[in-house]
């Protein structure tokens, strides 16, 4: 297999673009290749099969979705509050609408989990590992609520996400603000 990280990264990002653009279907090492712009065959040296080359993707649009250390540092400066939560739902729209290639790319790869045991696995694991770790942050930060609070609102949120992501037309993106604060207003506890 080749070591070079940065064409590695290359190919996963291009894989993620064509698994958005494409679907599950439309992923191949030759499709991935030339999104990269790489030499046909590249992608096979990188990855041993395509199980492989969609698990990788999911670990890399994890990486990807990952706030900033810096950022999420700088989001924490107000108090622990039911308004803080709120703007952190609200955040979290924005980098995933930032992001949005790697979101419609994650629901392609949960799509193909339901068919492939090993992806589901990884997907499942990541996804719990990323869950745990948001309880922490919530409950170490002082913010309102446990981890129920947090579940309901990790579920809310993924279906708003899936709603705007998928059928654009369906909410406004003036309703997206009213919708997270609802959603955090119903399902958070006041101080």
């Amino acid at each position: 297999m080749a070591r070079n990280p940065e064409r590695r990264t290359a190919l996963l990002d291009a894989a993620i673009d064509v698994l958005a653009s494409e679907g599950a279907r439309g992923l191949t090492f030759r499709a991935v290749d030339a999104r990269a712009g790489v030499p046909a065959g590249t992608a096979s040296n990188y990855f041993a099969n395509r199980d492989d080359l969609l698990t990788q993707a999911g670990s890399r649009i994890t990486a990807r979705m990952v706030p900033a250390p810096e950022k999420v540092d700088e989001a924490m400066r107000p108090e622990p509050s039911r308004q803080l939560v709120t703007e952190l739902m609200k955040w979290l729209v924005r980098r995933m609408d930032d992001e949005r290639t790697g979101y419609l790319a994650m629901l392609e790869l949960r799509l193909e989990a339901t068919r492939r045991p090993a992806l589901r696995a990884e997907l499942t694991r990541a996804v719990r590992v990323q869950f745990d770790e948001n309880v922490r942050f919530h409950q170490d930060a002082g913010l309102p609520g446990d981890e129920d609070t947090v579940l309901m609102l990790y579920l809310a949120m993924t279906g708003v996400l899936l709603e705007h992501f998928t059928l654009p037309g369906v909410l406004s993106v003036e309703q997206l603000d009213q919708i997270v604060e609802r959603v955090v207003n119903t399902v958070v506890p006041p101080r």
